[in-house]
């Protein structure tokens, strides 16, 4: 397995990290209706626990190979909205912003969600 994905023209050649593809992934996530946040990769005691924009890459693992790129995003979603919709959402936004910020070809994103966030508006 390598540690990210390798371009190459005929200038050079670009390694984008799998750290940035994380990063990338997480953002373009984040900008989708319905999605209150990352969650992290395991749950412990049936908790999920909410991460900061500074930690979007704990809630996406990233796997390469030499065909492409893997996602899985690990999510909580707001109450009230369609877990589907919002699901579907977030893998054309991440497989498009992945495939046009970097080139990797995307091979699968796959969605987790860990948990539905309650609004407490009083």
């Amino acid at each position: 397995m390598t540690t990210g994905q390798e371009l190459t023209n005929e200038l050079g050649m670009v390694k984008i990290s799998e750290e940035v593809i994380s990063i990338i992934a997480g953002l373009a996530a984040m900008e989708c209706y319905g999605l209150v946040g990352m969650a992290g990769k395991t749950i412990q005691d049936g908790l999920a626990k909410l991460l900061g924009n500074d930690h979007l890459s704990k809630g996406v693992e990233v796997e390469t190979t030499e065909e492409g790129v893997s996602v899985d995003l690990y999510i909580i979603v707001e109450y009230g909205t369609k877990i589907s919709e919002v699901a579907n959402n977030i893998i054309d936004r991440v497989k498009y912003t992945l495939e046009e910020m970097t080139g990797v070809n995307v091979l699968e994103v796959n969605i987790n969600v860990q948990g539905v966030r309650v609004n407490n508006a009083t």
